[in-house]
């Protein structure tokens, strides 16, 4: 729950509602939801309380008798007209512009929007990104750092205490191919002056990769590599070490130009490796609880509720026959790290729909084994697959995985060349600065305002289209603000305090828009769902293009007016900036 600020418009009619069903109903509706929802056509107002339906079952009753009493007990003089009862019991409440503007004044003057601080804080650990060590990070890493990211942001701005967590995949046997490789195609003297890039760490993994499916004899030294590795061997552990910072370079690069943020000094990437120390213990722990079996020499726990295909229980290996261990297994020790020395009350996975069941095996292994209280919620975020325009996994024209650092190379290279085409004004050092901006947020949004779980088409020309629910819509509509009070030179510091009279339609619909803000991230926060954030700021930018065509900013009737607008203009202006910020991507003074 958040501690609502008076600027939270519908936690205020909640709460009236609320008093008024204790007024008219007692006890019977003290436990009832008041299901108030903006209106969807405005000739039927601007909310409607629809609790008169469900209530009337609960009371015997007929929905529109509770309705009136419901109207009866209500108390919203101070900011609506008189409550209308509508079909079968529907209320429906037009505010007053008084109480509008006064609404509108009250967000302005408040630094945070009218988005109070939760009143329960919790630690939540948001595990996203997860690339692999020695390897280019793909399109494929995109959504879950995106999603994952504008997470991160949300939660943290109502004020938990957001621990991220980068999963990378930093040990096992691909390390031991891919450095016995190493080890025998260089000389000692070439390894160690052997100056690392990416490029050339992905051309060594496949070529270790193709020897590891036909070589026998190699597969077999590269297990032992793996023993040499997991054993502390000094030579090993080095090119280990020097494959993990190589790697490390390369992500920091790619997250920086994404404007996502993991910070290695405060524990933000724990990889395989760091658990690998702590894996004995968990199946230690997990013999204790009894939940330990051995199937055809492995160890296994059967999580309830899941069977095979045959209908038998279906087994989860948490250590081979050979002594190894599984992802699983690292996922286990990663639940008790989270939940007892990070003490985090929320654990949250952003991966792949196709990991879906093997988190809920994970959790429920967990919670049988006791060491998830019922205060502790882990939750598996999963999102869909990026498609090209063919319908089929998003591919390089050869086929190949589409390598993230030249998906926003080429991002910032159309963007150059329709900033180019737009505004040649611009100098170079602009033009840069705008095709970056407007590149990279154009890629982020596309993704996070597609609905999470389905998959989605990725289209160059829709992304970076001017027009439609797209980031560079936004970004503009953020720029055409700015540029309003360069043409007024006027300060939109100056107006601090300034009241906002609301007396047209279209000001009316922009104030009961940005009213939403507040209860708009709240229910991103719960439903771990950004298109929701998308959609609402989309909505926002189109009701402030339809005030600016219809309510004259600088050239107002009145001085009066004219800086009631400019507030009006300023106000949306933030909450844009705010919005677009949780999701990641940035704004610019011109475009």
């Amino acid at each position: 729950m958040m501690a609502r600020s008076m600027a939270d418009l519908l936690a205020i009619l909640a709460q009236r509602v609320r008093e008024a069903l204790d007024r008219a109903f007692g006890e019977s509706a003290r436990q009832a939801d008041p299901q108030i929802r903006p209106a969807q056509n405005p000739k039927f107002g601007d909310y409607q309380i629809n609790a008169a339906m469900s209530l009337a079952k609960v009371l015997k009753s007929q929905p529109r008798q509770v309705a009136q009493q419901l109207v009866d007990a209500l108390e919203l003089d101070d900011w609506a007209e008189p409550p209308q009862i509508a079909g079968p019991g529907f209320i429906n409440i037009t505010l007053r512009d008084e109480a509008l503007g006064k609404l509108a004044g009250e967000l302005a003057a408040d630094e945070r929007l009218g988005l109070a601080h939760t009143d329960q804080p919790q630690t939540v650990v948001v595990d996203y990104s997860s690339p692999n060590v020695a390897k280019e990070m793909h399109v494929g890493h995109l959504r879950s750092t995106v999603i994952g990211d504008a997470i991160a942001r949300t939660l943290e701005l109502l004020g938990h205490r957001v621990v991220r967590q980068n999963h990378i995949g930093d040990w096992g046997t691909q390390f031991g191919m891919l450095i016995e490789n190493l080890i025998e195609t260089f000389s000692d003297d070439a390894l160690m002056g052997m100056s690392f890039d990416i490029g050339d760490l992905n051309n060594f993994y496949k070529a270790a990769k193709q020897k590891f499916d036909t070589n026998l004899g190699f597969a077999d030294r590269s297990r032992k590599r793996v023993v040499a590795l997991q054993s502390g061997d000094a030579e090993t552990v080095e090119l280990w070490r020097t494959l993990y910072v190589k790697s490390l370079e390369h992500f920091d690069r790619t997250y920086d130009r994404l404007n996502v943020s993991f910070d290695p000094g405060d524990g933000d990437i724990r990889g395989e490796s760091f658990y690998n120390d702590k894996l004995p213990g968990v199946i230690e722990a997990l013999d204790r609880a009894g939940l330990l079996q051995t199937s055809e020499g492995a160890a296994v726990v059967y999580p309830e509720g899941f069977v095979g295909r045959d209908g038998e229980p279906l087994a989860m290996i948490v250590r081979k026959s050979d002594g190894g261990f599984l992802y699983a297994t690292t996922d286990l020790a990663a639940v008790r790290y989270r939940v007892n020395e990070l003490q985090a009350r929320r654990v949250i996975y952003v991966t792949d729909a196709r990991q879906k069941q093997h988190f809920s095996m994970v959790f429920k292994t967990a919670e049988m084994a006791g060491w998830v209280e019922e205060s502790v919620h882990l939750e598996h975020v999963p999102f869909g697959t990026i498609l090209g325009e063919d319908n089929k996994p998003f591919k390089t024209r050869s086929g190949e995985t589409v390598k993230l650092e030249d998906l926003l190379d080429e991002a910032e290279s159309r963007a150059a060349a329709i900033v180019a085409e737009k505004n040649p004004d611009l100098t170079e050092d602009e033009r840069q600065r705008v095709a970056q901006v407007v590149g990279i947020g154009a890629i982020k949004y596309a993704d996070l305002s597609n609905d999470r779980i389905k998959d989605y088409v990725f289209s160059w020309d829709r992304m970076l289209s001017m027009e439609g629910n797209t980031a560079p819509y936004l970004q503009y509509a953020y720029t055409r603000i700015r540029s309003i009070f360069r043409k007024a030179e006027v300060e939109a510091e100056s107006l601090g305090g300034q009241a906002v009279t609301v007396s047209h339609p279209a000001e009316r619909a922009l104030v009961l828009k940005i009213a939403q803000w507040p209860d708009v991230v709240g229910q991103v926060a719960v439903a771990l769902e950004p298109h929701r954030l998308c959609n609402w700021l989309y909505d926002l930018a189109v009701a402030y293009s339809a005030f600016y065509e219809h309510c004259p900013v600088i050239r107002a009737d009145d001085e009066p007016t004219r800086r009631s607008r400019l507030a009006l203009c300023d106000l949306t202006c933030r909450v844009l900036k705010q919005g677009l910020h949780l999701l990641g991507i940035d704004v610019l003074e011109r475009m």
